[in-house]
């Protein structure tokens, strides 16, 4: 009997050694643990968008406009701006009007005899839909191309073909020197300036 009580001790021993194994790991593990449970998570979705340098490529469009894509991400957007303080700058137009829906009436300034009539072949070779040609109330030195509203754009078209300046191109009144243009939206008036480049010596308007 005397010869077990050594074993017993050392068993004894070994408990209280396997629990202080046990316990460091233990401990180890809670410090472990704690450790990852207060680390910011890696794979949480941010929670703002991540910011992007946008690519910013300027291109003009037309004299003193500018035009400018900025491209961010997976989207684009693209701006056109005119700059009013700079001389000549262009607006974008974005209505296309078929010239044979436009009703144009030529008038005829000038003492000049035929140039409504020539005028009117003229222009009429664009597609325009031309009504008969008609003398003006008045006599005009400069040349001029009055628009109804909506139909700006056709007439600035319609001076560019004849050589009419685009400060010219003008709204239609009752200040315009016709008389009887009722429901036409474009009205041309041939002035002294464009009878000087005519050779037109047909009859009267």
């Amino acid at each position: 009997m005397d010869d077990e009580q050594p074993q017993t001790g050392m068993s004894a021993s070994l408990s209280v050694v396997r629990a202080a194994v046990v316990l460091a790991v233990f401990v180890v593990a809670v410090a472990l643990l704690v450790d990852v449970g207060t680390r910011p998570s890696v794979s949480s979705a941010p929670s703002s968008a991540p910011t992007t340098v946008p690519t910013t490529t300027p291109t003009t469009a037309g004299a003193g406009a500018s035009s400018t894509t900025t491209t961010a991400g997976a989207s684009s957007t693209t701006t056109t701006a005119a700059h009013g303080h700079k001389k000549g700058a262009a607006t974008t137009t974005t209505t296309t009007i078929a010239p044979s829906s436009v009703t144009v009436v030529v008038a005829n300034a000038t003492s000049t005899n035929g140039l409504a009539a020539h005028y009117t072949t003229v222009i009429g070779a664009g597609g325009w839909k031309m009504g008969t040609p008609i003398d003006a109330a008045t006599t005009e030195a400069t040349s001029a191309v009055y628009y109804a509203s909506g139909y700006q754009e056709p007439a600035a078209s319609i001076a560019t073909t004849i050589g009419v300046k685009p400060t010219q191109v003008l709204p239609l009144t009752t200040a315009t020197p016709v008389s009887g243009a009722t429901g036409v939206d474009v009205v041309v008036v041939i002035g002294a300036d464009l009878a000087s480049t005519s050779t037109t010596t047909t009859a009267s308007s």
